[in-house]
């Protein structure tokens, strides 16, 4: 039976955390880790932290405060339990899907674990939806971009459940999602980051 852990926001930090832990406790491979809009970083002066216009839902001080409340030590904060991105080393880890907002505070750290995961050979696959802000896949009938999101998740789920039974045959992977290159995609188009 696959397992994957997947989360959105602080519970995408704890996703990310999971599997590394699950990777460095010698736990069953994970087949995937979904990741939507994590906070993978306590770094608050990233430049979407700063974008006055990325100061909705989610802003840099409700940020703050939650940091505050998390974590009062604030050089705690680094350790790679809390702040997944500062982790030495990502290789090994579970494919992972990940979904930033265009207007969220978190979009730079989300997108820069998406980046380190690549860079140390592990499938990613990237995804920025244009126009939205921090909450907005948890809000599916409302949102027209929530819908496309959950599709998203639902077709990457899709093609790596299928993929890990064409593995587990003997057959060589045919997705792109096991590929060490990123799939960076918008509502815009598709392009890969490499």
């Amino acid at each position: 039976m696959p397992v994957i852990v997947a989360g959105d926001s602080a519970g995408g930090n704890l996703a990310a955390v999971a599997a590394q832990r699950a990777r460095d406790d010698g736990a069953p491979p994970l087949a995937l880790q979904i990741l939507v809009y994590p906070a993978t970083d306590c770094d608050l002066e990233t430049r979407s932290y700063r974008a006055p216009e990325n100061q909705l839902l989610l802003s840099r001080d409700l940020m703050i405060r939650f940091w505050d409340s998390y974590l009062p030590d604030t050089a705690s904060r680094t350790a790679p339990t809390a702040s997944p991105l500062r982790a030495a080393d990502l290789s090994g880890l579970a494919p992972a899907e990940i979904i930033t907002a265009e207007y969220d505070v978190l979009r730079d750290e989300g997108e820069a674990y998406a980046e380190r995961l690549r860079e140390a050979g592990v499938p990613v696959g990237l995804r920025r939806f244009e126009g939205q802000m921090h909450g907005f896949f948890t809000m599916t009938g409302l949102l027209p971009g929530s819908d496309r999101a959950l599709d998203h998740i639902v077709e990457r789920i899709h093609a790596r459940l299928s993929q890990r039974t064409i593995r587990t045959a003997g057959t060589p992977p045919r997705s792109r999602l096991h590929s060490p290159t990123a799939t960076a995609t918008t509502e815009g188009g598709h392009s890969d980051v490499r």
